[in-house]
């Protein structure tokens, strides 16, 4: 295996320019949907006393778990000795870090107060959940620019796997935290499992991946540059496995629930619609998680006649899908249901949305933020390959593919 080359990409034509200014008006936009209710207040939205996290945490911690994901291919070639991942790794770590960006924008930009974000960093409750959150998303940055760095200089390529090591490990605390925030809570009957934070911890490998497949497919594709066989068909694979595991572990947290007498109401409501005039949280679990993502790209990747990049990008894409309908069941679903304040309490109802499945329909000025997120991730990373050299020159299977032999000519 030769040692790759990394080239910045040159970045003067008009369709790398083009990009740019797409993705800074749905910038602006997301910038323009946040003043706009900053300015008039959370009531142009549809989120209530009753449902507080509405679209734009939806995508806000879908890019942060994907986050998470992102760094796979970095934590595969450092971690688990890889070759054939190993110079796709500084664009992994960068991809993590503008996910990570791009999720916590939307975060910060969707709270009431964003100002007040500066005190959830500075005074610490070490009994929430929230608190833990701070630390873990601060020392994400760090210790991936840090790893990123030291796969980039050459000087400090000794300790990049040490720096790896480190990065995967609190890449597995950091989406344990995210997805102990849904599990810790409680009183909403949709939360409260301690599967959620390994099963975020698994479908943030399928949503990262899938990122990452996209994003170095196009980058090679408009560039001009070659992407070999070998590592297509590897990535390829890596995302079928993680799709498996995830429909797995979404598989268990609902037959669990189904066990529990306590969560069949619940259960009902997500699988059944039950008590939902609309049952769109059933379609989207069902259509848009399961069908979409889950069951149609598995499909996609393991169908024989199917092996090329189109393949693979519509499979990806799908991926993406499935993963915002599954955070918007989990986030937007879960706090639909009605809350129980006293679990396993009996309660004297009254009519203030007791028992009652509060209504909720995203807005215009939410979907505009959650873009935004996004495009602020893909903005960075656009930037970031034409002024960083991150990218290899090639991906040829004769450049990366250690088990590569010349083919011989016909005789």
């Amino acid at each position: 295996m030769k040692k790759p080359r990394y080239l910045e990409l040159e970045g003067r034509s008009f369709g790398y320019y083009l990009l740019l200014v797409i993705l800074g008006c749905f910038i602006a936009t997301g910038l323009a949907a946040f003043l706009y209710m900053e300015h008039e207040g959370h009531w142009v939205t549809r989120m209530d006393n009753q449902i507080v996290w509405g679209t734009p945490h939806v995508f806000a911690v879908f890019l942060i778990v994907a986050a998470s994901g992102a760094l796979n291919i970095a934590s595969i070639s450092s971690v688990f000795g890889k070759a054939i991942y190993k110079p796709l790794a500084p664009l992994s770590a960068l991809l993590a870090i503008a996910l990570l960006a791009g999720g916590l924008a939307v975060l910060v930009l969707d709270l009431g107060r964003p100002e007040r974000v500066i005190i959830a960093m500075t005074y610490y409750n070490f009994k929430s959940i929230f608190a833990w959150n701070i630390i873990l998303y601060n020392g994400f940055f760090a210790i991936v620019i840090v790893y990123l760095w030291m796969m980039m200089e050459r000087r400090f390529n000794q300790y990049s796997k040490f720096a790896g090591l480190f990065a995967f490990l609190w890449r597995l605390i950091l989406t344990t935290g995210t997805g102990s925030i849904f599990g810790f809570l409680v009183a909403r009957s949709a939360y409260n499992a301690a599967i959620m934070a390994p099963m975020f911890i698994v479908l943030s490998f399928a949503y990262g991946l899938a990122i990452f497949n996209i994003v170095v497919v196009a980058a090679y594709s408009w560039s001009k540059r070659e992407l070999g066989a070998a590592l297509l068909m590897k990535l390829r694979r890596l995302l079928g496995l993680f799709i498996a595991a995830g429909l797995y572990f979404v598989a268990v947290y609902h037959l669990t629930n189904i066990y529990i007498t306590q969560h069949h109401g619940v259960e009902s409501f997500i699988l059944l619609g039950s008590g939902d005039t609309n049952k769109i949280y059933m379609k989207v679990f069902w259509l848009g998680q399961i069908l979409i993502g889950g069951i149609i790209p598995l499909l996609l990747i393991y169908a024989p006649a199917l092996k090329g990049r189109t393949s693979m990008i519509l499979a990806s894409s799908l991926v993406i899908l499935g993963g915002l309908s599954q955070m918007y069941v989990t986030i937007i679903g879960g706090q639909a249901f009605p809350l129980e304040i006293f679990p396993g309490k009996e309660v004297i109802e009254s009519s203030f949305h007791d028992g009652v499945v509060n209504a909720y329909s995203p807005s215009l000025p939410e979907a505009m933020l959650g873009l935004g997120g996004v495009a602020i991730a893909l903005f960075l990373v656009v930037f970031a390959i034409k002024v960083l050299r991150i990218l290899p020159q090639s991906l040829a299977d004769r450049e990366i593919d250690p088990h590569y032999s010349e083919p011989q000519p016909a005789a």
